[in-house]
């Protein structure tokens, strides 16, 4: 399976907790665009993604996908 079809596979999984959506977003969010590149978000669920994501800067590519 590639990437982009796992990535759209993830989006149904029907047991998925908030957390581990959380990681498996910082982790598409570091393959796809790498590093945070906007400014802290202010309302609680942009500020846990965006916590999710940049929990993740400076991982490479390779080993995120």
């Amino acid at each position: 399976m590639d990437f982009k079809t796992a990535a759209e596979k993830v989006k149904t999984l029907p047991h998925c907790s908030d957390d581990d959506k959380l990681v498996l977003y910082g982790l598409y969010k570091q393959a796809t665009v790498g590093d945070v590149n906007t400014g802290n978000a202010i309302h609680i669920a942009g500020k846990a993604k965006w916590d999710a994501w940049s929990s993740r800067k400076g991982w490479v590519y390779s080993f995120v996908m």
